[in-house]
């Protein structure tokens, strides 16, 4: 476990160094927050559409600061850092978990000050519901870590990967209810309606919601099954991550 904590500190520590892109992300999100959303709030005929729309942006970029990880993952590689980190006495389970923790940590220290903001917008009604849904948020960014760690070793190569993660982007965050109700979504087209109930995203984004008391347009009427959505989500890809960590790994570098 001390090992584990080492990996921890390492990459909390890295992330910080990145601080013209956290401005820049900070900036995103104030943008999106106080122009899209007053201006998209007057357009979409939904009752406190701005809360909606704010709480899911946080959900947006919780996820985008926990895929963060794997361009963590390709810089090392280019500099030859991953051979040395695979040198260290520590397996590979060790660094792919701390990796995945150390994720989850950093994208909470980074959009926890940006979900006060909104949680401030918004106002809290029940304080032990929005523990609950933070606590299942950070599980949420460990298993988003867990996914982003496996496409990134998987694929190996930065362009390809780019290129996949502007369309699932463009799916993932579309094809939710981090937006738009899910009422919304099937009026405009009822197979992207059913595929969001399976989206990683409105589960979250359903949670926090929950959490802060916007109960009006959610998915789901029982807590419970986001809570374990994630749940489910976040080992499996953890598990996987570890998996093919080792696997592409095994006996050497990144080539």
């Amino acid at each position: 476990m001390k090992k584990v904590l080492l990996v921890v500190e390492r990459d909390v520590k890295r992330f910080l160094r990145y601080r013209f892109l956290l401005i820049m992300r900070a900036l995103w999100f104030i943008v999106q927050i106080a122009l899209f959303g007053l201006i998209a709030s007057r357009m979409v005929v939904i009752e406190n559409y701005f809360q909606y729309y704010a709480a899911g942006v946080s959900i947006i970029i919780l996820y985008s600061t926990a895929m963060f990880v794997s361009y963590d993952i390709y810089e090392e590689a280019e500099h030859g850092v991953i051979d040395y980190l695979l040198s260290l006495p520590l397996s590979r389970r060790e660094l792919v978990l701390g990796r995945s923790i150390a994720s989850g940590i950093r994208s909470f220290m980074y959009v926890g000050p940006l979900m006060a903001i909104v949680l401030f917008l918004i106002g809290v009604t029940n304080p032990l519901n929005l523990a609950i849904a933070l606590f299942s948020l950070f599980i949420f960014s460990f298993g988003v870590s867990g996914f982003a760690i496996t496409l990134a070793v998987a694929i190996k190569s930065e362009d390809r990967f780019d290129i996949l993660m502007g369309v699932l982007d463009a799916l993932i965050v579309r094809i939710s209810t981090t937006l738009y109700p899910r009422t919304f979504i099937q009026q405009a087209n009822t197979f992207y309606g059913l595929i969001s109930n399976f989206n990683p995203l409105t589960f979250a984004a359903d949670l926090f919601r929950w959490g802060a008391g916007i109960e009006k347009y959610l998915t789901f009427s029982n807590p419970l099954i986001p809570i374990m959505a994630i749940i489910i989500f976040s080992s499996f890809f953890a598990l996987i991550g570890i998996v093919v960590y080792e696997k592409r790994l095994e006996g050497g570098g990144w080539q």
